[in-house]
């Protein structure tokens, strides 16, 4: 038994947020159903072809899950849709403002049919408010969240390198999914859940919202190394390789003077006597360091920071991610099929005893189609005669 085992999440959803919600709940077990534009499909499947003719986003987000054609404009397309909420007991949407209630998929449009159902808005900025109807990328909201005026280089900032926007709009949606669950059992009522992606990541942002209280100063673009913390950050090895390091305290900033850069004097000097001090005279403190790590190879280095159990770890590029030596050790990656044969797959983050995570295919788009169909009652020669009207 799987912790979702018998539920049935229904999903309107395309590109990140949403997929990355649902999948967290196909992954405990829950069925969820895709429902994609016939032809195309979640845009998503569109991003690349690097993963064997299949995008990469795609094959990452939609594991585990079944797809289902139809074309929700469709006069068919609302009692195909009833059919599936009967059946229901999560539906997420994250399409684009006001069309999940133009189509009658509002929670107040269904809460009295389905007083169980609970449904799951995701969105860039929410129902309401000024920017309602904007339309929002993971990098427009890493833009209007703040988080470009923190990361980056002095010269110029820097979005992140994944899509950390929505995965923090899933990941709140997934959660609060799973509270509503657990409060449906007890009441017996679904809910609405309402996630936007701004809210999300604004929250994300809150130590540099704080530090910024009352109109101070925001933390600088500090490129790879820590804003407000010091030293913390990427350094050169003698052959010219970096290490990234990382203090958290005085005691730390005392055993690495004295093991690891073996400058005792530093260690007493009162100019650094503290985490405030240190950032401050960051770039006193720079070359002082690159200077004692001149003569070591990042090997060496490493290997000294260990000893000193001083926090660092290497700049892996993907490929070294993929022969990560801990990862193999844990047994964290398993096999999943796609359309196009099998691939890797990360085991879900955290370990329960009690139960397997779910780790199906990645589905073809409308490979589910007929199955589905047949489920709710559509007999072959109607599901073909959809099929022809461009239903499905």
């Amino acid at each position: 038994m799987r912790p979702l085992d018998g539920i049935t999440v229904v999903t309107l959803e395309h590109a990140i947020a949403a997929p990355f919600c649902t999948r967290q709940l196909a992954d405990l077990g829950a069925r969820v159903i895709k429902v994609e534009r016939p032809g195309s499909g979640d845009f998503a499947r569109a991003y690349d072809q690097r993963v064997r003719g299949l995008a990469s986003h795609f094959v990452w987000t939609n594991r585990s899950k079944e797809s289902l054609t139809l074309d929700v404009k469709h006069a068919e397309a609302p009692g195909i849709l009833a059919g599936l909420l009967d059946r229901a007991d999560v539906l997420v949407q994250n399409l684009a403002p006001g069309a999940a209630a133009r189509l009658g998929l509002s929670y107040a449009a269904l809460n009295a049919k389905h007083p169980r159902l609970i449904v799951c808005d995701i969105s860039g900025y929410g129902s309401d408010g000024p920017y309602r109807d904007r339309k929002a990328y993971d990098l427009l909201i890493q833009s209007e969240s703040g988080f470009l005026s923190v990361t980056g280089g002095p010269d110029a900032p820097a979005k992140a390198g994944c899509s950390i926007a929505d995965i923090a709009a899933g990941m709140y949606a997934y959660s609060h999914i799973l509270a509503a669950l657990l409060q449906r059992g007890r009441s017996g009522c679904g809910c609405h859940i309402e996630v936007s992606m701004l809210e999300s990541m604004v929250e994300w942002m809150s130590y540099p919202l704080y530090y910024a209280f009352e109109g101070a100063a925001p933390p600088p673009r500090a490129g790879a190394a820590h804003a407000t913390i010091y030293p913390y950050g990427p350094f050169p090895a003698g052959d010219g390789r970096m290490v990234m390091l990382g203090l958290q305290n005085e005691r730390e900033w005392q055993v690495f003077c004295i093991q690891v850069l073996e400058r005792p004097d530093l260690a007493g000097d009162p100019r650094y006597a503290s985490n405030a001090l240190r950032t401050a005279a960051r770039e006193e403190l720079q070359p002082l360091i690159v200077d004692c790590f001149a003569g070591l190879s990042s090997e060496q280095l490493i290997a000294r920071l260990d000893a000193a159990q001083i926090a660092n770890a290497r700049i892996n590029d993907m490929h070294d991610v993929w022969q990560h030596p801990q990862l193999a050790a844990r047994r964290r990656w398993i096999q999943v099929q796609t359309p196009a044969g099998p691939i890797p797959a990360l085991l879900p983050p955290g370990e329960v005893d009690a139960f397997t995570p779910r780790m199906d295919a990645v589905p073809a788009l409308g490979e589910h189609s007929d199955a589905i169909l047949g489920e709710l009652g559509w007999e072959p020669p109607e599901i073909a005669r959809l099929r022809a009207i461009g239903a499905i």
